[in-house]
Order: structure tokens, then sequence, then C-alpha cells
């Protein structure tokens, strides 16, 4: 009598795996766009979002540069120790072509105050909750912030970061493009 239940739960053990396995082989297959660098950073490039100054600015503006985009939220605790490294990164590196993307998911009311307190020396474009949705498209699966997308000269996209960015890894991430 014991056999039967211990079947149906190595049975049901085996159900179980084998449907984990299918969500995360259907999670991290996503569609080509996720895995081709240049449809990224078209997609990426193509993007107009509202800057600061209340106006629609395209990422292609800046095609040409070595692009650090990097979205964050002010109530973001990650995003705000992150920052003032970027700060610095941009105004170290800014002369030898690198610009880096501010794109804030939250609302110019609260983003503006706090780029004024910190300082950032970089364009700071704000899109609300819709953007996630998009740095999903790009490449951010998990959907959390900090995420950090680098883009080359030809608009191809080098590599993404979830989480934090140190100025030292974004350095050694850049190497030669610099």
């Amino acid at each position: 009598m014991k056999r039967v239940p211990q079947a149906l739960l190595i049975t049901a053990l085996a159900v179980i795996c084998a449907a984990a396995g299918f969500v995360v082989y259907q999670w991290r297959a996503g569609d080509d766009n996720q895995t081709n660098p240049a449809a990224i950073g078209q997609m990426l490039m193509a993007a107009h979002l509202i800057g600061l100054d209340g106006k629609a600015h395209p990422l292609e503006q800046w095609r040409g540069k070595v692009l650090v985009v990097n979205f964050w939220a002010t109530w973001c605790a990650p995003c705000r120790e992150e920052i003032p490294g970027f700060v610095k990164f941009q105004q170290q590196y800014g002369t030898r072509g690198v610009q880096i993307v501010g794109i804030a998911i939250d609302t110019a009311e609260r983003v503006v105050p706090y780029v004024q307190e910190i300082g950032i020396n970089y364009p700071i474009l704000v899109g609300g909750i819709e953007t996630m949705d998009f740095a999903r498209q790009i490449g951010n699966r998990a959907g959390v912030l900090p995420f950090t997308v680098v883009i080359d000269r030809q608009g191809k996209v080098v590599t993404t970061v979830v989480g934090i960015v140190r100025p030292e890894k974004l350095a050694s991430l850049l190497g030669s493009m610099l």
C-alpha cells in the first residue's frame, strides 16, 4: 500500500520539475530580438522618451558614442547608490566619447529635485511603468532596477547588467571601446 502513494509522489514531483523546466526554458528563450545585440540596439536607439525639458528625445541622437543607458528610479535604493559613480564616470570619460543616459521610471516631479540635489551631469529621460516593459524587451527579463545597457559606437548592444554598476566595473566593461 505504501508503494502507490510513493509512486504518485514521484510522478507528481517529475511533472512539477518538467513544468518548471519548461517555464524556465520559455523565459530564457524569449524572442529572436532578445538574443540579437544589433536588433536590441536598434530597438533602443529608435526609442523616444521625454526629457526633463518636457520634449521628446530620441536615443538615436547619441549614435556614434559609447552609450551607457541606465534605467533607474528615485525610490530605488540601489539606483541611488550607483548614480554618484555614473556622475564621476561621465566627468572622467565624457570627452572620450562616452555618454551616459539615465531613464527614470518615475515622474518628472520626483526626478527634477533629485537630479538637482545629486548634480547629475548627464541627460535624464523619464518614462512611466510602460518603460519597464520596454526594458524587459531589451534584456531586463527580471524586471528589476537598476538595469544598464551598454551600446557600442555602431549601435550594437555590448552588454547588459542587472544591479549596481560600479565605475571600475563599467570601465572594465567598456575596455577597448574607449
